[in-house]
């Protein structure tokens, strides 16, 4: 506590992330790599953040801010009296968010999505979720979003001002993925005779995702014994993957180092999504992230990830009728990989490097 109150104080303006609990997935997007950005870009800012615990210290950590933001917080009495004794104090107080948990009009989409089980504690767990997090963000000044979908999801829902601050990469994943590449280049781009497709699941959530290309990796894994399918995370292989063992491999959940290594050790990225209000909401970091490691990604065309990746240049869309042909495409292609995975790289490293954001971190936090 004394060193984070330390690094708001040293500064001006002040920005204090308040995060329910530090995890390893939201709050490394949303707080840590946010005040990582803009200690890079612009020094002269004090920033810190703040859990749910840290609220009985509220006042001094109001004191010392121009701007709270809370992240993805559910309402709690003591989150709800930190933005009134904000506001009171002049301070302005804005809500993050990088999904549509948010409004429980979608709460049986977001369920049905995640392949939830929808008895009477998981539908009271998920409406009080969204409900909660929804009440706190209508208490505050403003909205940071991820992309424009979910901003306009956002200002339907609440009528705040919004502003879009992407995810993007800290400076840990910068190094450990620019020594994968560098290893790679060094290599001459070589190969092992094998073909790596690879599927990264953050959370066990993804069941009906990775169901809309199942059936395509069992039959081109059939077919071509050169493939070999990489899945790291909490998914369980199904049908006729389950009795695929020799040509699966297996690794469980990483912390986000790992993961880059791993990720840079497979040829194709496999990013399947299904189309939906609340899919359309997620940010396009499989893509960026396997971009930095010169790992090229197969993706559905959501909002975002149609945005993130240049057809045929920097990576592939495959909408859910045409994913065997296009990993097909990827695989007759793999000559020009090298090409690919420079652009892909070059693209990821332009607009996604965290002193990039500052401006944008900045016009949203501070009103600029």
């Amino acid at each position: 506590m004394a060193s984070r109150l330390a690094a708001l104080s040293r500064g001006a303006p002040r920005v204090a992330y308040f995060y329910e609990r530090p995890d390893t997935s939201t709050f490394r997007y949303r707080c840590f790599n946010m005040i990582e950005s803009l200690g890079l870009a612009e020094p002269g800012i004090g920033a810190a953040w703040f859990s749910a615990e840290d609220l009985e210290w509220a006042d001094r950590i109001i004191d010392r801010a121009d701007t709270i933001v809370i992240c993805r917080a559910r309402y709690t009495p003591a989150f709800g009296r930190l933005i009134a004794t904000a506001k009171s104090r002049g301070r302005r107080v804005l809500f993050d968010v990088d999904d549509l948990i948010f409004d429980t009009r979608f709460t049986h989409m977001v369920m049905d999505t995640l392949d939830q089980n929808t008895g009477e504690a998981d539908l009271d767990f998920w409406f009080g979720v969204m409900a909660r997090i929804g009440e706190t963000m209508r208490l505050c000044d403003g909205v940071i979003l991820t992309n424009d979908y979910l901003a306009r999801r956002a200002t339907d829902f609440c009528g705040l001002p919004c502003w879009v601050v992407p995810n993007f990469l800290n400076g840990a994943q910068l190094d450990v993925s620019a020594s994968i590449v560098e290893r790679k280049r060094a290599s001459g781009w070589r190969r092992d005779g094998r073909i790596h497709l690879g599927y990264f699941s953050g959370t066990p959530s993804h069941n009906r995702d990775f169901a809309i290309i199942a059936d395509t990796m069992a039959e081109l894994l059939q077919r071509d014994r050169r493939l070999v399918l990489r899945i790291v995370g909490f998914l369980e292989p199904k049908g006729r993957l389950a009795a695929m063992t020799d040509r699966i491999e297996r690794f469980p959940l990483q912390d986000f180092m790992n993961l880059q290594r791993l990720i840079g050790e497979v040829e194709l990225n496999l990013v399947p999504l299904q189309d939906n209000t609340f899919t359309n909401c997620k940010s396009e970091l499989k893509v960026f992230e396997a971009a930095i490691t010169g790992t090229i990604s197969i993706a559905s065309p959501g909002f975002t990830l149609k945005q993130a990746i240049e057809e045929g240049e920097t990576g592939y869309l495959a909408p859910a009728y045409r994913w065997e042909e296009v990993v097909l495409r990827a695989i007759e292609r793999l000559d020009d990989y090298p090409r690919m995975a420079e652009a892909a790289l070059a693209a990821a490293e332009e607009r996604y490097g965290p002193a990039r954001q500052a401006k944008a971190i900045t016009a949203a936090i501070f009103g600029g």
